[in-house]
């Protein structure tokens, strides 16, 4: 009788773990360089102002070669796509239902409508303008709702095709600039109106597109005008999920089409865990020092993803896309303009 020879398995699981190890050291190359871009355009805006999200971009796109070179591409891919999912997910430790109902039902209302209002004019402009209706609609959301966060949380549930990452990060560039240029002359805005703090703050959170620019916006006005500004753009964000329910239904044909799954989820896992988070955070049981560590680790998720995104787009792709795009995104953000403000100051709302 031969005696047991323990080879073969050793053999297989020697396989196994060099294997896993190859495909951590794959992934931990591309990360390593997206979280070191997000560690040194925090730095800059931390210390010298500036939107985050759009440093990381930049700051991506001028290495877009690592995004052609296979070992930082897997890496990069990991962060544009399970990074970015974590962080919009952790988006839901930032609020709770007691928030939404303590601000009052029109200022809601205003919220749900107007956002409505631009997916849905965004996609007729779009067309009007010759482009493609998935990007007025991705436009439309990134404006109407949250701005840098919306565009890449609807993009992850849109069908993928070789012009998709590129609107993504013109998406992103666009409605990070607008909404830094709205930081600074919305308030000049609601100056000159004479708005009430309480009008200001509707007017700012239903208006700016990211909410890093709404609480700067409101808080340079006034403690109470910061407060109500950044109610307002968290029931903003909190349209993300009924926004990217409507936009899997929208696209779930095509998305078959290109073969991205044979058996799509109802509900996607990051959206799913920003629901729980909402609720669980509404019950009171989250601690404020957990809540806080949350909120930061989803604002460092979000600076990495966008600076995957930015390594995988160059500057020559960007250039030929034309001022359509640009003329598009403006369009929208005055539409939201001019939505808000005249339900705040025609409508009497906050006073």
């Amino acid at each position: 009788m031969k005696p047991r020879t323990f080879t073969a398995p050793l053999t297989t699981l020697r396989t196994f773990f060099h294997g896993s190890l190859g495909h951590y050291r794959a992934v931990g190359r591309g990360l390593l360089v997206c979280v070191t871009i997000a560690l040194a355009t925090t730095f800059i805006a931390d210390h010298y102002g500036g939107p985050t999200l759009l440093y990381a971009l930049l700051f991506g796109m001028s290495l877009h070669f690592l995004s052609e070179e296979g070992r930082c591409r897997e890496g990069i891919e990991f962060a544009s796509r399970t990074v970015l999912r974590l962080g919009v997910a952790l988006l839901g430790a930032r609020m709770t239902l007691e928030q939404v109902g303590d601000l009052g039902l029109a200022p809601v209302l205003t919220v749900i409508g107007s956002v409505a209002l631009v997916i849905a004019l965004g996609a007729l402009l779009a067309r009007v303008l010759g482009l493609p209706r998935e990007f007025g609609l991705l436009t439309g959301g990134a404006v109407g709702i949250c701005g840098a966060s919306a565009a890449l949380a609807l993009s992850a549930v849109m069908p993928r095709n070789e012009a998709s990452e590129r609107n993504t990060i013109l998406t992103v560039v666009g409605v990070t600039t607008l909404s830094t240029m709205a930081m600074v002359i919305y308030p000049l805005i609601a100056g000159a109106l004479a708005l009430a703090d309480t009008q200001a703050g509707i007017f700012l959170g239903g208006t700016i597109h990211d909410v890093a620019q709404v609480v700067g916006a409101g808080y340079m006005i006034s403690e109470e005008t910061g407060d109500v500004s950044t109610l307002v753009k968290l029931v903003r964000v909190a349209m993300l999920v009924p926004v990217v329910m409507v936009f899997m239904w929208l696209f779930r044909k095509s998305r078959r089409e290109a073969g991205e799954s044979s058996r799509m989820p109802l509900l996607p896992s990051f959206l799913v865990g920003f629901v729980v988070l909402v609720i669980v955070n509404s019950l009171g049981a989250i601690p404020e020092s957990v809540n806080d560590a949350m909120t930061t680790l989803s604002r460092w998720c979000l600076v990495t993803a966008i600076a995957a995104l930015g390594i995988k787009t160059s500057f020559q792709k960007l250039a030929v896309v034309g001022w359509r795009p640009v003329i598009l995104m403006v369009l929208e953000t005055l539409l939201l303009l001019g939505i808000v403000l005249g339900v705040v100051v025609l409508g009497g709302l906050g006073v």
